[in-house]
């Protein structure tokens, strides 16, 4: 489907080619594209959509790695975006209305992987601009290219902006935990054969293959964070942006085989095949039996793992040892990473707080804290408090989650990080977004996924495209100028500084992070209590209760 609908089109639209820029001569043919304007600047950007990275994962290609596409001969139409990779539709259209993301989804294809590129109209004859590719979020389960709209971004900071598509759910993860009927992580192999294709190709667009930055938030934050570990993916970018969400985040990816054979069991429960022989079982159903699969499957993401090939060990191991690409890294979270998205995608409702005698049976419920089994108390004890007030025990336990779950798992990235040699920058996200309104209760502060909308010019983006009309104020027009500016200067030099910007500086031993508002201030030792408590205090308890069992075990 067109990015736009009918009633968009006075708005974005196409210009007379300019003796030919529209078409873009690429080592595996040519492409048309379109022209868009982009709000408050003067300069047009060319866009081109739904080019192929790699042949369709179809027919003997399901649960294998991705090939190289097959060139085509004719002038091919770049005007529409592709085809989202399989995926329940109608949970990711309900997941899209708590952010009030406006985009015309697109159908479902297996044949999916396809990227986006989006270039500065006056780019020159022979340009080299900064490379940013974004991987998009939900879940390794949703998500399609067609929601982000990179004109803004490409316009007022002159970069070339890329998007790419990539397998999700059981198609793009599943692992038969055998090393050879399904190695799992195509997803992610998807994505390193995307940045091969830009290596190759993204000069014809007046990119710089030697300058590509890899930015994604959420799931694509955890993808980019496994890419910077990743032996595959080493060389072929260069600086790399985590939004909340990294690669050790829980239960988006396993090492361990006995949880590699949970999620196979799981994936063959739900097919009705045989677990020995899954693949083969699987390989012979339509795309349309595979979609219903995936949809009864509950949101439950089938996670990367330690394959041998993409990962060859976990991720702090890899770290550890200091084998992770030594890139300039940017890490970041929002400061309620666990709001009003993550607490209404579980069904949560705390509109009148959370009453004392409900926090326990709240904790078990989580899909987060249920391994910390025995240690309520403990984590009672650290984050609620007299727990008196049900508006506070709410505040605090949306805390809890959104500590164990992204913050805690964010800094520890970031260490391990730093202390491999790496520039590592590190940033708390503050702003609830105005256009929210009162659509999100008063309590949610900067919720899961808020930067995004500033990240990628909002308020500069076409009407109706990416995020419902608005009038932003000033304020917020200057906040989008001033991420985009961040995020551009560090693809450009591998630092977010520059003139006019307040200074970010690294994350040292002093761990110094920049926290990011209308007005945007440094800050040292995010959550530093709450850290010792999940690295030190909480463990060594669970030590010492795991010796007290082996005693009464033993009598």
């Amino acid at each position: 489907m067109y990015l736009l609908n009918k009633k968009d089109t006075s708005i974005c639209f196409a210009l007379p080619a300019d003796g030919g820029r529209l078409v873009v001569d690429t080592s595996y043919g040519k492409l048309k594209g379109t022209t868009l304007m982009v709000k408050e600047t003067d300069r047009t950007v060319d866009t081109f959509y739904g080019i192929p990275f790699a042949k369709p994962p179809v027919g003997p290609l399901r649960f294998a790695a991705p090939e190289p596409p097959e060139p085509w001969k004719s002038v091919r139409e770049a005007t529409e975006n592709p085809p989202m990779c399989p995926q329940n539709a109608e949970h990711f259209g309900k997941a899209l209305k708590l952010i009030d993301m406006v985009v015309t989804l697109p159908p479902t294809s297996e044949d999916c992987l396809y990227l986006n590129v989006f270039t500065p109209s006056d780019r020159g004859v022979n340009a080299k601009l900064p490379v940013m590719v974004f991987l998009h979020g939900g879940g390794l389960v949703m998500g399609t290219a067609a929601m982000y709209d990179g004109s803004a971004i490409c316009a007022h900071e002159n970069v070339v902006y890329v998007v790419i598509q990539y397998r999700l759910g059981i198609l793009g993860f599943l692992s038969t935990g055998d090393g050879q009927a399904a190695s799992g992580n195509y997803g992610l192999l998807d994505q390193v054969a995307a940045l091969r294709w830009i290596q190759g190709n993204i000069k014809d667009f007046g990119g710089d293959p030697g300058s590509v930055t890899i930015f994604g938030e959420s799931a694509g934050g955890i993808s980019v964070s496994a890419l910077v570990l990743s032996p595959l993916a080493r060389g072929l970018f260069h600086c790399a942006i985590a939004q909340s969400g990294v690669a050790i985040m829980q239960g988006f990816m396993v090492s361990s085989p006995k949880e590699v054979i949970f999620f196979r069991d799981f994936v063959a429960n739900l097919s009705g095949c045989e677990p020995s022989s899954l693949v083969d079982c699987l390989r012979m159903k339509s795309e349309q039996e595979i979609s219903s699969i995936m949809s009864n499957s509950n949101f439950l993401p089938i996670p990367a793992c330690v394959d041998g090939i993409f990962l060859p060990k976990p991720a702090e191991e890899i770290l550890a040892a200091k084998e992770n690409s030594k890139v300039p890294f940017i890490i970041g979270v929002t400061e309620q990473e666990f709001g009003w998205i993550a607490s209404q995608g579980l069904g949560a409702d705390y509109l009148n707080g959370l009453p004392k005698e409900s926090i326990q049976s709240e904790m078990k419920r989580s899909p987060f804290l249920g391994a910390i089994s025995g240690l309520d108390y403990t984590l009672l004890d650290e984050y609620f408090g007299n727990m008196d007030d049900p508006l506070e025990n709410r505040d605090h336990f949306l805390e809890l989650q959104g500590d164990v779950m992204f913050v805690m798992p964010s800094l520890k990235i970031a260490k391990l990080h730093r202390d491999s040699g790496a520039p590592v920058y590190f940033y708390e996200f503050q702003r609830r977004p105005s256009l929210y309104g009162d659509s999100r209760p008063q309590w949610v502060k900067a919720d899961h996924a808020d930067e995004i909308v500033f990240v990628f010019g909002g308020p500069f983006v076409r009407d109706g495209i990416l995020y419902k009309s608005y009038n932003y104020p000033e304020e917020e027009k200057k906040l989008s100028k001033t991420m985009m500016k961040y995020w551009a200067n560090f693809a450009r030099t591998g630092d977010p500084n520059g003139p006019g910007l307040a200074h970010w500086p690294q994350y040292s031993q002093d761990e110094d992070y920049l926290q990011i508002d209308i007005q945007q201030k440094a800050a040292q030792r995010l959550k530093d209590r709450k850290f010792n408590f999940w690295t030190k205090v909480l463990p060594e308890k669970i030590r010492k209760m795991s010796e007290e069992n082996e005693e009464h075990a033993e009598l």
